[in-house]
């Protein structure tokens, strides 16, 4: 097995420089667009997978606000506690060797990307264990976040893996959230859901921003500084993204640490908040993770720790640490790649990645029921 997974590892690198050899990284400023032809690529049929999504816009409330109530709207005591924004129509752009073959709407247009946000705040964990602040994700959180959070015989076997994965089934509450309260089962009342039965932390996958944003409050317990501020030194900046994204969390999440006071940020726009980011900064995070960490011949982070990011969890073979994977299963796109991996959010917003293809994918407002059809679309035309 150690000698399969070496293997794996070497080809794995062997590949990664492959695509770093032949792949054009966009300036601050500057992006150059080919045409498809130039990679013999289908141009009517690439332009039928954008016009899909242009005329496939999402349902909801262009009032975030609205969309966001409404879409919640069964969860007990949900209410509005971070920043929205009324959002544009359908946006996108398609990378191939990282030049843009094809872009529709506001590329430039600032809007919210509710759980895409979950892929850069695992970010933020990768590049907390590089630096040495998390010995490694097995660890106890505990360990590191000793203020009460992770108290008792439950959360104490919670580690970093499991906040990562989302199947830690931490039980409390956190900036007024209740862990039960968010996303509650279909069946039952109040009274079943908080006097459930714990699970095995490691053993239930379960979708849950409560949690998500108590990693976040975890991270910035080890980083000692706001997370929005590590992602902006460590990845934004030297990807060349804009200055127009921002990163917000709860009204009331705000901490003393070292005499300073912070703000810990949310994991996506459940609540509101979240990271609020235009399209083409979108597509650059992505190509730095088509890239395996890799810009323009400086790694950001190691390959390997998007080979480790992107491999299924245990109790979800359709997730890993917050990006979500073609592999057989629940959430499994047909007729695609299942090296496929990406970021999605509320709203039909999503990151798409393609390594063997050299393909990054964004599309923003899509109905979210048409993501497979607008990605069979596109490969169709490759």
């Amino acid at each position: 097995m150690k000698l399969f997974l070496s293997l794996f590892f070497i080809s794995f690198l062997f590949t990664s420089s492959i695509y770093s050899q032949s792949t054009y990284f966009p300036t601050k400023s500057t992006w150059e667009v080919k045409e498809p032809k130039d990679f013999k690529i289908d141009a009517i049929k690439l332009n039928e997978a954008v016009k899909f999504a242009a005329e496939n816009e999402y349902s909801g409330s262009k009032d975030l606000r609205i969309a966001i109530l409404e879409g919640f709207k069964k969860e007990p005591f949900h209410e509005i506690t971070g920043p929205t924004k009324k959002r544009g129509g359908p946006a996108g752009v398609i990378l191939k060797d990282g030049y843009i073959i094809a872009q529709w709407g506001e590329t430039d247009r600032v809007d919210m990307t509710f759980s895409v946000t979950k892929s850069f705040l695992s970010t933020t964990a990768i590049l907390a264990l590089e630096k040495g602040l998390i010995d490694n994700f097995d660890d106890p959180v505990k360990n590191y976040v000793w203020d009460g959070t992770f108290e008792g015989e439950h959360n104490a076997e919670i580690t970093w893996k499991h906040l990562l994965q989302q199947n830690s089934d931490w039980s409390g509450e956190l900036w007024g959230g209740l862990d039960w309260a968010d996303r509650p089962p279909s069946i039952g009342d109040l009274d079943d859901w908080k006097n459930r039965k714990f699970n095995t932390p490691g053993t239930v996958f379960e979708y849950n921003d409560v949690r998500v944003n108590l990693l976040a409050y975890s991270l910035l317990q080890v980083w000692r500084k706001p997370l929005p501020q590590v992602l902006k030194e460590k990845i934004m900046d030297p990807i060349g993204a804009s200055s127009t994204w921002r990163w917000f969390g709860s009204d009331n999440a705000w901490v003393d640490l070292d005499g300073l006071k912070m703000q810990s940020v949310t994991g996506g726009g459940h609540s509101g908040g979240g990271m609020f980011i235009n399209t083409l900064d979108m597509a650059k995070f992505g190509l730095l993770f088509e890239n395996n960490g890799m810009w323009n011949g400086t790694q950001l982070f190691a390959a390997e720790a998007i080979m480790e990011a992107i491999q299924p969890s245990i109790p979800n073979s359709n997730y890993g640490y917050m990006w979500w994977l073609n592999k057989p299963g629940d959430r499994n796109w047909k007729g695609l790649s299942e090296n496929i991996f990406y970021a999605a959010g509320f709203g039909g917003n999503f990151i798409v990645i393609d390594q063997a293809q050299n393909l990054v994918v964004v599309t923003r407002w899509l109905e979210p029921s048409k993501i497979e059809t607008f990605m069979n679309k596109v490969y169709n035309a490759l």
